[in-house]
């Protein structure tokens, strides 16, 4: 994890939130490396859910609603954790996170304190804000899950657009908690974000068990897609004791982290509960039937998903480092170098290579130092090509094309070029 944490600050991936001032503590911002990865893992999941789908469509709402909706959905009186207190020194932490526990002991016990805890106690999650210009002012909520956002547009979407059940309605977006223990980087955050599916079926037993079925495979099946090793992966079913207030049955996808097992994606059976809390049902335009739907969904964290992206894939070769990222998901997609950076007829090649590039794909620009630096500076920011022109190609109108997997090179002609890149990222012409 040091070693994660570090590429991320150095190559600017993640940064602590608001740094200059001393950071606050469960807010990461994404710099220039990290805000590219994090929107292509968002794409492929839209084009995965959504694009590819003819039964699914997109939402995107407000991250401040109505009040009423946290009550009708029972967030405010069921999103909670058990909150114990340090006698000694009065650091609050979860009480079902015995981890963080035994690590708080442990520091007292260097210093020959002892340690006694108060009884558990609930504490609300959801974060407060207040609205208006005088006093008193509203009292709302940041968020604590994107879902109801889906829920209160349901009846909207279905009179707008042509979607009959089953369906789905997917939404990307931040939500808040206020967590007492934030920690393992960004993987318990105070601000996240959430790539979520919602999808309604009819209420039938046997539905719900095909469909959660359904659901659970293809999620896998896209982390693995995407680079992620199956054996790093494992499904964890929700004991009715570890269940949210609103699931039927629930099961977690878990990756073997350095920090342990941890999950990053819930698939849940959420029955009626969100429809029905706030009384919306659903006509069948065919039959006439009313009645409420059941929800199937897949709710994944975006950071979550991110952090353990990075971490598969970072690997050490010798004395190189290599972030060996699917190429959909790295940052660039190709870095483009001239061999020597004091020869204007080379660099004057070079860059009409990478603006022609840079117009289709997200592409790097480099002449700083010597080619192997450049190699090596390239494959740990996980960028799949690096293309270099050298003064062969002033001749023969192609360039050098390294791999950054094997490291092997090949010759590819200067006309060819945009589409041998886009085979290889994308698998398309």
């Amino acid at each position: 994890m040091d070693k994660i944490v570090s590429l991320c600050k150095r190559r600017g991936f993640i940064f602590p939130g608001s740094e200059i001032y001393g950071g606050l503590t469960g807010f990461w911002d994404y710099g220039p490396l990290g805000v590219e990865f994090k929107r292509n893992i968002k794409n492929e999941w839209w084009k995965s859910v959504v694009q590819d789908r003819d039964d699914v469509v997109g939402c995107d709402a407000a991250i401040i609603m109505n009040p009423e909706v946290w009550k009708a959905s029972g967030h405010v009186d069921s999103l909670t954790d058990p909150l114990v207190e340090c006698k000694t020194c009065h650091i609050r932490i979860r009480a079902d996170q015995g981890d963080d526990i035994k690590d708080h002991e442990a520091g007292h016990a260097k210093k020959k304190e002892k340690v006694s805890w108060t009884e558990p106690k609930k504490f609300n999650l959801l974060t407060e804000v207040f609205l208006g210009a005088t006093e008193p002012k509203q009292k709302a909520y940041l968020r604590g899950e994107i879902t109801q956002g889906v829920i209160v547009n349901f009846s909207n979407t279905v009179s707008s657009s042509r979607v009959k059940i089953p369906f789905g309605i997917a939404q990307i977006g931040k939500a808040f908690r206020n967590e007492i223990t934030p920690g393992n980087f960004t993987f318990r955050s105070r601000e996240f974000e959430q790539m979520e599916l919602e999808y309604f079926i009819q209420p039938d037993e046997k539905e719900g068990e095909s469909v959660f079925k359904y659901w659970k495979e293809e999620r896998l099946r896209w982390y693995v897609s995407l680079g992620i090793r199956r054996e790093h992966l494992r499904f964890h079913e929700h004991t009715p004791a570890e269940r949210a207030h609103y699931a039927r049955f629930a099961e977690d996808i878990e990756y073997d982290s350095p920090f342990g097992w941890k999950e990053f994606e819930g698939i849940h059976h959420r029955g009626d509960w969100d429809l029905s809390r706030h009384k919306v049902s659903y006509k069948d335009p065919d039959t006439g039937k009313e009645y409420t739907p059941w929800i199937i969904e897949t709710s994944g964290g975006v950071d979550r998903a991110a952090l353990f992206f990075l971490i598969d894939a970072y690997s050490e070769d010798g004395d190189r480092m290599v972030l060996r990222l699917n190429p959909k998901l790295a940052p660039y997609k190709a870095a483009v170098f001239p061999l020597l950076a004091n020869k204007p007829e080379l660099v004057k090649s070079a860059r009409k290579i990478y603006e022609d590039l840079r117009k289709h794909l997200m592409v790097a620009w480099d002449d700083r130092g010597n080619i192997g630096k450049r190699y090596y500076s390239q494959d740990e920011i996980g960028t799949p090509y690096c293309i270099t022109v050298d003064f062969e190609s002033l001749e023969g109108n192609d360039v050098t094309v390294r791999d950054r997997d094997t490291a092997k090179q090949e010759r590819v002609k200067i006309a060819e070029l945009r589409e041998y890149i886009v085979k290889r990222v994308y698998g398309e012409q």
